[in-house]
């Protein structure tokens, strides 16, 4: 269908630019006709108007391919404003020019005086620009729903961005929309006409509307709509198996693409304001400095990397043990210090957190002032197979990067943590708890500053639940969750990174830092929307299936240890600390954990963790 649709929007691209090439050499071939005739009638007698003509075709071939190579024709496809009348008569007055330069060479026309080729310009400017305002025009007045190819849309907001959107439609030969109607809350505009469509109302309507007129996509195109109004408009919209498309906001614009329409993503659907930080505050904090990043190549530490690079560290050093996450980062980064100009010292470098001996040889040489310590394994499911290697990195790495900050005397390092680590009911978790554990007491006995973050379940990361989901809903489905109750919280990649360079300013250490993560989502409702916002109907073209519990998983997730110790509010009021004491000699648990876990079975390893880890609920 995606071919057919492209092959359709190329053929009617190419009809329209051999039309205007058709139109154009009708329209050379009558300006040189009267010009020629003015010559021998007015200017010259004896004016040899046979052999003029006989150079006509030759003229007419030449202008075309002129106007061809120098895109004249993509002008007429994408719009016709004054910017592009002023090309068109630029391209008009250079070929004018090379053809009089070779004219004037050639025997017995040397006496055409220059006052021809300018008006010929002229002429010419009128016969080629007309019917390009003639067609726009023709467009602007004749609505062309009833016959246009494309989606049937219906477009909300029928103010300044209804009338970009409708102008993008018309214009962008890449949006293949049929607009039908515009729909507006404005009873004033209700019942009106807008550049020949009708707008109807008031919004909350929209379901109606869309099944009376059979609507298959809605565009919001109310730019600077607020994030709880975008919720509530989705919600009405997505009652009904439609896509849906919107107008970037201010923040989203693109310098080379300002009108861009987008889809509509998850992260439109949480209806949460995002975590504003204290930019300042952070790039005091980052300027200047050396930075590591352990597990820099993951979701989270990619993210985490692109955003302390705008606060530009002298020297930042990226560590993971899978090669091509960094590679395609480092890629990414020298392309951006390219265009900025930023001079930032790169450094990538493969290893495992749990070679001792290969990350003291990286503190050794770099002496980092922070420690951002990302890499972990966090997939619920293969970690309780495994438990061996949940040991391995997210305790046994965890205590080596702790212990390293403090003997070369690192500033403060950040533990990105899991709130599966409330009460954990898996390995992942438990390990995550472990190592908060490992944090705290490093925090009672060192110089340097250590601290946690907890996370909710981030968009977009390898693994989550959305990509797989709109990857199911790509193959023709069906949708699989764990469980109709099950719910989650979650927050943006972006979001997620912030809140860790945010927390690092506030920490003194041993906190353990939290992100107020709004209401939770069932995962059910999640499923039905990404449906239906991908246009299909839940159950009739798209199956919803449930295929139970995977080990080790819960149906909800906590961000608080102990509800009853209540928080701590930081200077951001979405950001507060959760204090839980540790009395734990985590150097003595450490070393008997390293004498043994190598030798167990995989229960054993978690009946180890459950001794250590108290509120480690392991069901045998």
């Amino acid at each position: 269908m995606k071919n057919l649709l492209s092959r359709s929007r190329s053929y009617l691209r190419n009809k329209t630019k051999f039309n205007f090439m058709a139109i154009d050499a009708i329209g050379i071939a009558f300006t040189y006709t009267i010009m020629i005739v003015l010559l021998r009638l007015y200017v010259y007698t004896e004016f040899d108007y046979k052999m003029a003509f006989t150079l006509l075709p030759s003229i007419i071939i030449f202008k075309i391919v002129y106007y061809y190579i120098f895109k004249v024709y993509h002008l007429v496809l994408v719009n016709v404003g004054l910017d592009e009348v002023v090309k068109i008569s630029i391209h008009i007055g250079i070929s004018n020019t090379i053809i009089a330069i070779i004219t004037l060479a050639i025997p017995n026309f040397e006496f055409i005086p220059e006052f021809f080729f300018i008006f010929t310009t002229f002429l010419e400017i009128f016969t080629m620009v007309a019917p390009r305002i003639i067609r726009r025009l023709l467009k602007l007045v004749m609505p062309n729903h009833m016959y246009r190819p494309g989606k049937r849309t219906l477009i909300v907001g029928a103010g300044p961005g209804g009338k970009i959107v409708l102008n993008e439609i018309r214009n962008n030969p890449q949006v293949f929309n049929n607009p039908i109607a515009f729909v507006d809350d404005d009873e004033n505009k209700i019942g009106q006409l807008l550049s020949g469509y009708e707008i109807l109302g008031p919004i909350k309507k929209i379901p109606e509307i869309i099944d009376d007129l059979q609507i298959q996509e809605v565009i919001i195109a109310i730019a600077n709509i607020s994030k709880d109004k975008l919720h509530d408009l989705i919600h009405i919209i997505s009652s009904r198996s439609v896509t849906i498309k919107r107008l970037p906001q201010l923040s989203e614009y693109k310098d080379d693409e300002p009108n861009k329409i987008i889809d509509v993503n998850v992260e439109d659907l949480l209806s949460r304001k995002p975590v504003e930080l204290d930019k300042t505050g952070i790039k005091s904090f980052i300027h200047h400095k050396t930075v590591l990043v352990t597990g820099a190549g993951g979701s989270i530490g990619s993210e985490l990397v692109r955003q302390i690079v705008d606060y530009e560290p002298d020297l930042l050093v990226l560590f993971d043990i899978y090669e091509n996450g960094v590679y395609d980062l480092q890629s990414e980064l020298n392309i951006k210090f390219r265009e900025t100009k930023k001079r930032i010292q790169l450094v990538i470098l493969i290893g495992s957190v749990y070679n001792y001996q290969r990350l003291e040889d990286v503190f050794k040489t770099y002496k980092p002032d922070l420690v951002f310590h990302a890499a972990a394994y966090k997939h619920v499911p293969l970690m309780e197979d495994s438990a061996v290697e949940a040991v391995r990195t997210n305790i046994l790495g965890t205590y080596n990067v702790c212990k390293l900050s403090d003997i070369y005397q690192v500033k403060k390092m950040v533990l990105v943590s899991s709130d599966k680590a409330v009460r954990p009911t898996n390995v992942m978790g438990a390990t995550k708890r472990f190592a908060e554990m490992i944090i705290q007491s490093f925090a009672n006995q060192s110089k340097t500053s250590y601290s946690a973050v907890r996370f909710g379940n981030v968009l977009g990361s390898n693994g989550s639940v959305v990509p797989l989901f709109k990857k199911q809903i790509e193959n023709g489905g069906p949708v699989t969750l764990t469980d109709k109750r099950i719910i989650r919280y979650f927050m943006t990649i972006p979001e997620a990174s912030g809140l860790i360079l945010q927390s690092a300013v506030f920490a003194e250490g041993g906190e353990i830092f939290i992100l107020d993560m709004g209401e939770p989502v069932k995962i059910y409702d999640l499923a039905l929307k990404m449906i239906k916002l991908s246009g299909y109907k839940p159950f009739e073209e798209i199956d919803i299936k449930v295929i139970g519990l995977r080990p080790g998983e819960k149906l909800y997730e906590e961000l608080l240890v102990d509800k009853s110790n209540g928080h701590i509010k930081t200077n951001n009021e979405k950001i507060f600390i959760e204090k839980i004491p540790c009395h734990m000699d985590i150097n003595k648990e450490v070393s008997d954990i390293i004498q043994i876990f190598e030798s167990l079975e995989n229960i054993e390893i978690k009946q180890m963790i459950r001794k250590y880890v108290d509120t480690y609920q392991l069901k045998l």
